[in-house]
């Protein structure tokens, strides 16, 4: 999918968040969107995943043929730590009805995506007895193994320690080449396989 953004600009009240946008996320690549708590960095996100509308200017998409904006939630996958789960719904269940709704990455099913997750003892675990970084992980190996064009991720390692975020790295590395994927950070350490950086900050009111 590409996603090009023409003088694209958001507000909330009266106070633009962003302005005067003109970029293209093209197909097949990765890009950092950056910037300081509280800049627009998930508003962007929420604009470029069709969730909410531009104040002016105009988005639009393709993915072989032009897409409408009301159908570009077919083509996307998408982890942020304030998406919830289902708390009673136990992994082998949440897993199962994600991918209702999601095909598989090719190659993939309900338990190599348990397996990719280190998680399999916990299969019939309801999800609200789960740490905090085990949801995160749920939430980012689902985004990441359904077949989606793009990809979007918003503070991705945020719950994960270490070891999260050495598995954070190599679920990149397998599942974020072929695709667009776009993530909203302020953590160096969760976009340095990104090949471009968006700086929010450089859209700010005055332009």
């Amino acid at each position: 999918m590409t996603i090009t953004l023409e003088n694209a600009g958001r507000r909330f009240n009266q106070e633009w968040i962003f302005r005067g946008m003109d970029y293209v996320f093209s197909s097949g690549e990765s890009y950092a969107v950056l910037g300081p708590n509280g800049s627009g960095k998930s508003t962007l996100l929420s604009l470029l995943m069709g969730a909410l509308s531009p104040s002016e200017g105009r988005v639009s998409y393709v993915s072989g043929s032009q897409v409408e904006v009301d159908q570009v939630y077919k083509h996307l996958s998408f982890a942020a730590p304030y998406l919830d789960l289902i708390e009673e719904f136990t992994l082998r269940e949440t897993i199962n009805f994600h991918f209702s709704f999601k095909g598989f990455v090719a190659g993939l099913d309900a338990g190599s995506v348990m397996e990719l997750l280190g998680l399999s003892g916990a299969k019939d675990k309801a999800l609200k007895y789960f740490s905090s970084g085990m949801k995160q992980r749920v939430k980012l190996a689902l985004a990441c193994c359904s077949d989606s064009d793009l990809l979007l991720l918003d503070e991705p390692t945020s719950n994960l320690d270490r070891q999260g975020l050495r598995w954070y790295h190599d679920l990149m590395g397998r599942f974020s080449e072929g695709r667009l994927v776009v993530v909203g950070s302020n953590q160096e350490e969760e976009y340095t396989f990104c090949r471009h950086s968006l700086y929010i900050t450089d859209y700010k009111t005055g332009k």
